[in-house]
């Protein structure tokens, strides 16, 4: 198991990063009013019903591919396996995209009717972290840490 301070600097937000989503994204994907009264998904009242499907898919995806992974590049990596490097940076590059497009959809649905959310500051302020993050992670292993 390496030890130096860069790879942990992908190891532990990584994991942080897997057990948010297993917790608020995967169980939103199976049950989304739960994720609401949890906090974790925006109400139908706020987002219209087309918002509480847009979250929904992508907390679906989520459960079904992004989640597992994540969670088994972080351990291939963890252990050094010959296959951690293709799949972490697999999920490094969703890592990338989907705060992208989950930023992007609160700003072409903030006038939308119907549409009201009033935790947006939060968007801005965590997602862009989990993006940079995401592309921290894929040049340290493109630099093969």
């Amino acid at each position: 198991m390496p030890t130096n301070l860069l790879f942990w600097t992908l190891q532990l937000p990584g994991w942080v990063l897997f057990l948010y989503l297993v917790i608020a994204q995967c169980t939103s994907a199976v049950n989304y009013r739960l994720g609401v009264q949890m906090g974790t998904q925006e109400p139908s009242e706020q987002i219209t019903q087309v918002g509480v499907a847009f979250w929904w898919a992508m907390a679906f995806g989520d459960l079904v591919f992004y989640t597992p992974i994540l969670g088994l590049g972080l351990l291939g990596q963890l252990f050094c396996t010959s296959w951690a490097t293709p799949v972490l940076s697999a999920a490094l590059g969703i890592t990338i995209y989907w705060p992208i497009v989950s930023l992007a959809t609160v700003v072409k649905a903030r006038n939308a009717p119907g549409w009201s959310l009033p935790k947006e500051r939060d968007y801005w302020k965590v997602l862009p972290l989990i993006s940079i993050w995401g592309c921290w992670g894929l040049m340290l292993i493109c630099l093969g840490v």
